[in-house]
């Protein structure tokens, strides 16, 4: 069953997991704030992945752990790296603007319905941004006075479409009443920039990064000089990233402002094929772990016309996708698996004059740069799919749906439920709260009736509700309730650590 998007953004802004950002201004659109307990989640699914990767990394093919060790990079570099990487030159998007309505829609992002008339330049063609609903196509469809029926209609991405160069004055814009008012594509630099020092100026121009990687790249060195690794080896990073999005868009799968969760792999030339088909298979496992069903991902390589300048040799690139609401029957990017060369260190040696040569130490005459395998994973994306998976509608219980988190991931890990707010039993509750906050984010929930308690906590995805009752005052045992089933058991108040101890391995 595909769940209703808008039933997630809800849902989110109820329970305090993602806020528009500036919400009490309106908002501003392709930023949003992370509530209460979308922090504790995405940290959770941070930490995991920093454990997957760093604290205890995967076995390698050759039945020993591969070696990875962490970086956090600014955030602001010098300017160059940015000229280095292709950045500042190239790192842009086709974009359309709409004279009527002033927005402004990424071409690659847009699909033409065509109504074949008999005579080809006869067109009855309507714009569409990829991921509309087909019940709003319908409905724009009848309000243009066209057949509403998807199937009268073929179906073309922007680029694809034979007539568009030359007849964009007769197609309809995605929000326009007129046709014709789309202007020809042109190219839009996503980079965010500001400026550094007391005045603003080209001299002191800086960027906001647009990717964590560069960041790895830039200390690839101070990492060889400055730690114990050998090649292979890889250095992972999570942070913020800035692009300048020409249509921020379903919510924050695609915004202005998120977070990465990247890793370079640096290994020999001759090797990358190797390191490039372990990591696909280990990044799969890592999300199939969590919780990801396996008919939400899917595993595709990228077509040639998709390719990324560092990759248009080697492996080329894959992408893990999860099959978002918005995406249905389809599937979005959550994460890439990239064969980035050598193009970045090269780069990066030509430009500052540093050599990123790396020395074999067995054998001191093979020097070569070496090649880089990037999983490359989107945090926020991340955190996306885990709360559209977790949603579960289930008629049968107050809250009408539960948020079916891995208890690794869930925000609140247990809830402690004083059966009613008499003295002996608010005591015993806090108590157990006291003892266990220490190793686990607990909730102590005091007020409401029970069952609108066990509602609440189904809706924020608490795996286990642990009430305290009056056999609780008389034996030291309390009920456990499980979210996903509703089933009780009685266990001693005493086992409460050892039982969520158990529950939480992931």
């Amino acid at each position: 069953m595909t769940v209703d998007m808008k039933d997630i953004v809800a849902l989110c802004k109820r329970r305090g997991f993602v806020f528009p950002a500036s919400d009490i201004y309106g908002g501003i659109n392709g930023f949003w704030d992370f509530g209460p307990l979308g922090v504790e989640l995405k940290n959770n699914l941070r930490d995991l992945w920093w454990k997957h990767m760093v604290l205890c990394p995967p076995i390698g093919p050759d039945g020993t752990p591969v070696e990875i060790v962490g970086l956090d990079s600014a955030i602001i570099q010098n300017p160059k790296a940015w000229e280095a990487s292709g950045h500042v030159g190239g790192f842009s998007d086709p974009m359309v603007d709409c004279k009527e309505t002033k927005l402004r829609y990424r071409a690659d992002h847009l699909i033409i319905l065509h109504q074949e008339q008999g005579n080809p330049q006869d067109l009855r063609a309507v714009t569409f941004v990829e991921g509309t609903s087909e019940e709003d196509i319908s409905k724009r469809l009848k309000k243009l006075g066209f057949s509403p029926n998807i199937s009268d209609y073929k179906t073309f991405k922007f680029f694809d479409f034979p007539y568009v160069s030359e007849n964009l004055d007769k197609i309809f814009g995605p929000d326009a009443k007129e046709k014709g008012t789309l202007t020809p594509p042109k190219q839009f630099n996503l980079m965010f920039h500001t400026f550094v020092g007391a005045t603003a100026g080209e001299d002191n121009k800086v960027y906001l990064r647009p990717e964590t990687a560069q960041g790895i790249f830039l200390n690839f060195k101070n990492v060889l000089d400055s730690t114990r690794v050998r090649v292979p080896f890889g250095i992972a990073q999570v942070g913020k990233a800035f692009r300048n999005e020409v249509t921020p868009r379903n919510f924050i799968f695609r915004s202005r402002e998120f977070e990465q969760m990247e890793m370079e792999w640096f290994c020999h030339p001759d090797e990358a094929k190797k390191w490039f088909d372990f990591w696909i298979e280990q990044r799969k496992k890592f999300w199939l772990s969590l919780g990801l069903s396996e008919a939400s991902l899917d595993c595709r390589k990228h077509g040639q016309d998709e390719l990324s300048h560092y990759a248009k040799t080697g492996e080329g690139t894959y992408d893990i996708e999860y099959k978002f609401p918005f995406t249905a029957p389809g599937f979005g990017e959550l994460e890439g698996i990239a064969h980035r060369s050598n193009f970045d260190l090269t780069q990066h040696e030509k430009h500052s004059g540093v050599k990123m040569e790396y020395m074999d130490p067995v054998d001191t005459s093979k020097r070569f740069i070496p090649h880089v395998i990037e999983p490359a994973a989107g945090l926020t994306r991340g955190v996306l799919a885990l709360i559209c998976e977790a949603y579960t509608v289930d008629a049968n219980r107050p809250s009408g749906m539960y948020m079916n988190f891995h208890p690794a991931l869930a925000p609140k890990k247990a809830a402690i439920l004083p059966l009613t707010a008499k003295e002996e039993h608010v005591p015993l509750a806090t108590k157990l709260y006291l003892e266990l906050r220490e190793e686990f984010a607990v909730d102590l929930d005091i007020k409401q009736n029970i069952g609108k308690r066990y509602a609440r906590q189904d809706e924020i995805g608490t795996p286990y509700c642990f009430t305290i009752d009056n056999d609780t005052v008389t034996d030291g045992t309390v009920t456990v309730r499980d979210r996903n089933t509703m089933a009780q058991e009685r266990i001693s108040m005493d086992s409460v650590a050892g039982y969520l101890r158990e529950k939480m391995r992931a």
